[in-house]
């Protein structure tokens, strides 16, 4: 089918368009949507500033730049000698995706019932469950949405039935290592039946320093009475973007909790939708991005109360150095309905230069009368009180600095449950926070690894 090439859009957004004309046959499964989806990008191209959502986040220079997009995976990626992410005393199914392939396209499957690995596969050998959620692209938000739903490589796919409770996390490593800049889409779909439970470790990572677009679609399902747990790990290079959008669909008496911890990456942005559909339900999203140099991260969060009786908790802390450049917009909406809500979020930073910058807008927008909801959000600097008790005591400015700013970070790490994967995020941030240029021996921070210990006792 020829698409009708759009005057007013740049030569990259026209590119994808003829790119899929001419690749269509390397896109089989699922070709209706993915023809509807490329349909809806040539009315809606790539989102800019034009539009309130995207006005603080600048992607002209992004957009612009010559991607390639494989539509097959690379067999001579030795990734093994290359990455390794090995997380001491996690026990852990791990899944492998290099460059938007699943490493192993083999799915497992548990004699309880439990289905994971490739969506690519899945799509193939069980579409009674895939196929369902992608006949009407519900979460589709923009172009980005569309891209990802017309060019999607592969991506995790979990099926967790009902009465299941695994006791293993899933650990999905993320990798980039592309050898040309590339436009990679990837989708990952995980289903939670009633009365069931799941944790799920999320990592991004990168392996060079090849320009790459990510565009990144996952979506959650958890049916009455589940339990999903979230981690969330950016740990990126520079010259990667990476365009984010995670969407929750909460039933009754559903449990959420989700942690993010962004620690790296050019241009990061997270969409993060929660819709708590069924009374009851609960949803705790917290996050953490730590961001130097001329580092970009917008978190948009919108958070549906739909039901009554539900709950939903947003904390989110960043730290910002040099010419870093931060978004948080939370939306809370409560429908009319959704009486007896109670619903808070809270966005806190620290500014280290006067040349960073944060914008934090949180916002309540409520139609019920029956709510308990409160929002905050602050911008400030290391508190003056607190460093001057600890250079008091002998400590130089440096460690004082990092003492105060891993005691503003804990909290976010401290809500994870899994001591292994805690202590891996706690020792990421201690180097991150001492920009890994600091010798170990000089550090006042303690890292898994060192035998020295320091404690003190801060009151912030």
């Amino acid at each position: 089918m020829r698409i009708k090439k759009i005057q007013d859009y740049s030569d990259r957004e026209n590119e994808l368009i003829r790119l899929f004309e001419q690749h269509q046959n390397d896109l089989p499964i699922l070709a209706e949507q993915r023809q509807k989806a490329i349909n809806q990008f040539a009315k809606t191209g790539i989102p800019n500033q034009s539009l309130e959502n995207w006005r603080s986040t600048n992607l002209d220079s992004i957009v612009n730049e010559l991607y390639q997009i494989d539509f097959q995976p690379k067999t001579d990626i030795d990734i093994a000698s290359n990455f390794r992410c090995i997380i001491d005393g996690l026990d852990a199914y791990e899944i492998q995706l290099i460059n938007g392939f699943v490493a192993e396209k083999k799915l497992t499957n548990l004699s309880n019932g439990l289905i994971f690995g490739s969506l690519l596969t899945a799509s193939q050998e069980y579409p009674e469950l895939v196929l369902p959620y992608f006949q009407n692209d519900i979460h589709a938000l923009d172009g980005f949405s569309h891209l990802n739903s017309a060019f999607w490589s592969d991506g995790l796919f979990v099926y967790l039935p009902e009465n299941v409770k695994l006791e293993k996390p899933i650990q999905l490593v993320n990798i980039y290592n592309p050898s040309n800049n590339s436009f990679v889409n990837i989708r990952n779909l995980i289903i939670a039946g009633k009365n069931s439970q799941l944790t799920l470790i999320h990592c991004d990572d990168s392996v060079n320093h090849q320009k790459t677009l990510s565009n990144v679609h996952t979506e959650v399902f958890s049916d009455d009475n589940s339990d999903i747990t979230y981690f969330k790990l950016q740990n990126i290079n520079n010259d990667t973007t990476l365009i984010n959008r995670i969407f929750f669909d909460q039933q009754a008496y559903s449990n959420l909790t989700f942690n993010q911890v962004s620690l790296n990456g050019g241009i990061l942005r997270n969409d993060i939708f929660t819709y708590l559909k069924g009374s009851f339900a609960k949803a705790d999203l917290s996050g953490l991005y730590l961001m130097d140099k001329s580092q970009h991260i917008d978190n948009q969060v919108f958070l549906r109360h739909e039901a009554t009786n539900c709950i939903s908790n947003q904390r989110f802390k960043g730290i910002l150095d040099d010419y870093a450049g931060a978004v948080f917009n939370g939306h809370v909406l409560v429908d009319k309905g959704a009486q007896k809500t109670e619903a808070m979020q809270n966005c806190r930073n620290i500014l280290l230069t006067d040349k960073a910058k944060v914008e934090a807008k949180p916002f309540l927008e409520i139609y019920a009368d029956d709510v308990k909801c409160g929002h905050g959000a602050s911008v400030g600097q290391l508190d003056n009180e607190s460093m001057f008790y600890l250079r008091s005591r002998g400590i130089s400015i440096e460690n004082a600095r990092m003492l105060l700013m891993y005691a503003f970070a804990a909290e976010v790490v401290e809500k994870i449950g899994i001591e292994p994967l805690r202590e891996r995020y706690s020792d990421m941030i201690k180097r991150r926070l001492s920009g890994e240029l600091m010798i170990c021996a000089n550090c006042v921070l303690n890292c898994s690894h060192q035998d020295k210990k320091y404690e003190f006792e801060i009151k912030l």
